[in-house]
This record gives structure tokens, sequence and C-alpha cells, in this order.
């Protein structure tokens, strides 16, 4: 049987609370929702309101925090702003979260 590792030598000891803070904030709901959308692209957040059916003070609210936890990209285009999925390790992993527990959205 295969000795287990400590934890901190599964993620390097300076990232570990950066780790968590990251999944912390894709673990609302919400939050989950806006990153599973961003996934295959870019969206506006006129686009985000929509798809999600809430409010656009509250969609950004929420895109600013996964902004600031360096999960979304974003840029301006005239009066728009588009978000996108900052590190494509993110998207590999909503797709493996999909892949589990979406299986028939990916038929």
């Amino acid at each position: 049987m295969a000795e287990s590792k400590p934890i901190t030598r599964l993620i390097r000891s300076d990232q570990i609370e950066p780790v968590a803070s990251r999944f912390k904030a894709i673990a609302h709901p919400l939050r989950l929702a806006i990153v599973c959308l961003l996934g295959p692209g870019e969206r506006t957040v006129t686009e985000i309101c929509q798809e999600l059916g809430t409010t656009q003070p509250n969609i950004s609210q929420h895109l600013n925090l996964l902004h600031n936890q360096d999960l979304l990209r974003s840029r301006k285009e005239g009066n728009r702003v588009y978000y996108a999925i900052a590190d494509q390790r993110l998207s590999e992993i909503i797709g493996m979260l999909q892949q589990i527990y979406c299986p028939e959205d990916n038929a």
C-alpha cells in the first residue's frame, strides 16, 4: 500500500492559503454558475445576468470577487465589459466537475 503524503507535500506550503481562497470563492452557487457559464468563452455582464436570471449589481459583486481572486479576467469594449476565465486550469477543473455531476450535459 502506498504511503500517504502530508498535505504540504501535495500543495506547496506557500500556495495552500491562496488555493483555499480560490476554492472558497467558487464554492458559492452563483459564482460556480458564473464560472461554468464562462467555461466555453467570454461573456458580457449583460449576457451573464440574462443567463443566470439575476440583477446586474448582484452579478457585478460576484464577478468582482472572482476577479480579485485572479480567477477571471476582464476587458472593456465600448460600454461593455467582457469576462472570461483567467487560467485555463480552472476551465479544466470545471470541465471535470461537469463530467462527473452533469453527464447529461456532455452527451
